[in-house]
């Protein structure tokens, strides 16, 4: 609620909160989005199942897709997430958790400009 929270005041943006990946992938599956914000740890199938079907199966294929994780900074390894990794699975951007509110309306804005 925090990040929505920054985006809509800091990009007077319209947000769309959805807590679950069976809730992600029916709003994904409805309407198109000017930019996804995507959390790797959903309860569900998981955000890089979710990441695959939006850019396979859903009207989101080219919408820029911004991976927000803590997965960025685990201890282990093989749970890293680096920006390559992101990128490699279709992802135009990672944030790390815990998120600075400055580089997370950085990088929103810089996917924007790329897509227009």
């Amino acid at each position: 609620m925090l990040l929505a929270q920054f985006v809509g005041q800091d990009l007077g943006a319209e947000v769309t909160l959805v807590g679950t990946s069976e809730g992600a992938l029916r709003f994904l599956g409805e309407d198109t989005y000017d930019i996804i914000l995507l959390d790797l740890l959903l309860p569900g199938i998981g955000g890089i199942e979710i990441l695959k079907r939006i850019r396979t199966e859903s009207a989101n294929k080219s919408t820029p897709v911004i991976l927000v994780t803590i997965l960025a900074q685990a201890a282990s390894a093989g749970d890293r997430m680096s920006l390559g990794r992101a990128k490699a699975l279709g992802a135009n951007d990672l944030v790390s958790k815990p998120v600075d509110r400055k580089t997370l309306i950085a990088a929103i804005r810089a996917q924007l400009r790329a897509a227009d």
